[in-house]
């Protein structure tokens, strides 16, 4: 139970970053990604931030023996470079150029309530699903 209610604690934590760095406007993202025309580079700093925080955090936490709610870490083994990641990350890429959204932020802009993070939200479930049933057989 302790580690559902850290995960939904963590969750909304970063929801409201994403939130407050206004990560959930679409135009935002999309303006991101234009490199060769107006070019917002707000996204840079966002992830700057991130990764600054992890590197130094991560030095401190993974030489704990174990996490504070949990018996083990469950960090990934896989290290190569297959065909499914790079078709995955591809996949992804397109998606998040088309509509701007990500799952974290798409998720966190539903409270905008407007029709773009729900249509993303439905198509990502619908995509999700079916990955799921396609990987299974």
């Amino acid at each position: 139970m302790k580690e559902k209610l850290i995960a939904l604690l963590s969750g909304v934590l970063f929801g409201l970053g994403l939130g407050f760095s206004q990560m959930i406007d679409r135009d935002r993202v999309l303006g991101f990604l234009d490199v060769a025309g107006a070019w917002d580079s707000t996204l840079l700093f966002v992830l700057g931030g991130a990764v600054t925080v992890t590197v130094i955090a991560f030095r401190f936490v993974l030489r704990l023996p174990h996490p504070i709610f949990a018996e083990k870490f469950n960090l990934p083994t896989k290290k190569d470079i297959d065909k499914p990641l790079v078709i995955g990350a591809a996949i992804f890429g397109i998606g998040w150029g088309i509509c701007g959204y990500c799952p974290g932020p798409g998720i966190t802009a539903l409270v905008l309530r407007n029709w773009n993070p729900i249509l993303f939200v439905v198509a990502f479930v619908a995509g999700s699903l079916t990955y799921k049933n396609l990987s299974e057989k």
